[in-house]
């Protein structure tokens, strides 16, 4: 049957190609992905898949299904298509949404043998406010058996952890005053964030060394020679887990109360981006995908790299058996978010990457359907993870 996974693969791999490069030469940024979701979704029609656009209330997010009729597993592929202002598809999301597509296509022209279904779902603005958030919390995965994605990447890796990540907006409010003349009759809120930003220094020594915390300056005043009555800072926080992370931003909550209260400026804090949580990889499906992508490619698979990243993928893998493993672009030290990345996505070794990694992901969903001892596996491991 895998022999029939290859061929069907090389009966769609010039459309492929074709569909991922049209991504590149056209990019679009989270959440107006309209075009993008227009062309993954027409291919999609056209091998008699079940669409449903604008799901969990974002425009350009989609469900893509394929039932067989007989029963067994459901395996979902999860497409992300957005780009990165001023850089494209420096991420490498063209060919992310296209392996997914072209696997549910390939994988759909063998269920009706061996039973189960195939779900493509379009993720939207993975960049800065990943649909996979809402998916995972209103019930999206609910019946899904795997879920899976590919990532480009400069070599291939297994997929590992990645760390969970909260956007937080700190507002403070003051009082506008002659900075010179009065001074005495203002609240200067930029010297909130100011002492904000002394005070989560100050805590990166009592914090353990997978946390990050970065951030910046949104407000600060408009003119110097008056007392800013309005100044905003955003900070990424992230830990390795969620458990942990949510007590360094209590910690970082209450060091920026204290600022407002040091200055008398009032708080508002606000998440200005949805929270990622943890990527918790289940190893036994991700074996089985190593072992198909050895199968199907040259390139040596590497145990996974140690990530400071965040991923809505995250919060999928908390919901419901998962990976994310990347693909080599055949450029050791190759930089993601970058033009050069981009730019490779569309040469012949982002083309054979495109191929192999749709093979391998369409490989292992059959291998799901098929293997009910793995299904097992990849089942009792994800009972018994740790969030």
């Amino acid at each position: 049957m895998k022999n029939k996974l290859q061929q069907e693969m090389e009966k769609i791999q010039a459309e492929l190609w074709t569909m991922s490069d049209h991504l590149y030469d056209h990019p679009e940024l989270g959440d107006q992905e309209y075009e993008s979701m227009k062309l993954l979704t027409n291919f999609l029609k056209e091998h008699n898949f079940n669409i449903e656009t604008g799901i969990v209330s974002r425009p350009t997010a989609f469900k893509a299904e394929y039932k067989s009729g007989k029963p067994g597993p459901t395996i979902a592929y999860l497409a992300e298509y957005d780009a990165l202002p001023g850089v494209g598809h420096g991420c490498g999301h063209n060919l992310i949404g296209t392996m997914s597509v072209g696997a549910g296509v390939a994988l759909s022209k063998v269920i009706e043998e061996i039973g189960g279904s195939v779900i493509v779902f379009g993720t939207p603005a993975e960049e800065t406010n990943g649909a996979k958030v809402p998916m995972s919390e209103q019930g999206i995965f609910k019946d899904i058996d795997v879920a899976m994605i590919v990532h480009p990447g400069d070599q291939s890796y297994e997929s590992g952890e990645s760390l969970a990540m909260d956007a937080i907006q700190y507002s403070y409010s003051g009082k506008t005053a002659h900075a010179a003349a009065a001074p005495e009759e203002g609240i200067n809120a930029l010297d909130s964030v100011i002492q904000l930003f002394n005070g989560i220094n100050a805590l990166r020594q009592h914090v353990t060394s997978d946390v990050r915390i970065h951030g910046i300056i949104a407000e600060g005043g408009q003119a110097a020679n008056v007392v800013p009555d309005k100044a905003v800072a955003q900070f990424y926080i992230r830990a390795k887990d969620r458990t942990y992370l949510n007590g360094v931003v209590k910690k970082v909550n209450n060091i920026a109360e204290g600022a407002a209260i040091m200055t008398g400026a009032t708080l508002e804090i606000s998440n200005y981006e949805l929270s990622y949580d943890n990527m918790i990889t289940n190893k036994a499906l991700s074996n089985a995908f190593t072992m198909n992508l050895s199968e199907v490619s040259t390139e040596p698979v590497y145990p996974a790299k140690q990530s400071i990243g965040s991923i809505d993928m995250g919060n999928v893998s908390q919901v419901v058996p998962a990976i994310h493993p990347y693909i080599s672009l055949k450029q050791p030290g190759l930089i993601a978010h970058t033009t050069e990345f981009a730019n490779k996505t569309i040469t012949e070794d982002g083309h054979e990457a495109l191929v192999s990694g749709t093979l391998a992901l369409a490989q292992t969903g059959y291998e799901v359907i098929t293997d009910s001892e793995l299904l097992k596996n990849i089942q009792e491991e994800f009972a018994n993870k740790e969030k």
